[in-house]
């Protein structure tokens, strides 16, 4: 049973960073044209970085190298976004030019279709467990 519970928890641990994912295109593509911020300028893109983690209940002498993965931080992206010229926009600068996000919303349909598809493969692959697990029950009965 221990292994089907790595399993669940190495599946869990997929949807969680899509989840997370999700949540970043999500803010991305909400401010795709804003051009002021608390922190002064535009809207600067945010990638998560994932990164391999190990279970915590593995046993090194059993040979185990199971990973989870895990959102370890998020990451603004620091490239510059297109100047626009818009002299009656609250923002433009002195030549009327303003400065809009660097979003790239077909890149973001991309991450966002992308992640859908990586969370749902995660939770067959937890339903595909939770069968397998019944089944191993039902034999033992």
């Amino acid at each position: 049973m221990g292994d089907f519970f790595s399993a669940m928890k190495i599946a869990g641990s997929g949807m969680a960073a899509q989840r997370t994912r999700l949540n970043i295109v999500a803010s991305n593509l909400a401010n795709a044209q804003t051009t002021r911020t608390a922190e002064g300028g535009p809207y600067k893109r945010k990638d998560p970085v994932f990164e391999a983690v190990a279970l915590p209940e593995q046993d090194p002498e059993l040979g185990q190298n199971v990973q989870a993965v895990e959102v370890t931080r998020i990451v603004q992206d620091t490239s510059q976004g297109k100047m626009v010229y818009d002299p009656d926009h609250p923002d433009a600068n002195a030549e009327g030019y303003v400065q809009l996000p660097n979003v790239e919303v077909v890149e973001e349909m991309v991450n966002m279709l992308s992640a859908t598809r990586s969370y749902s493969a995660n939770a067959s692959v937890l339903q595909s467990i939770k069968q397998m697990a019944r089944r191993a029950i039902d034999l033992i009965r």
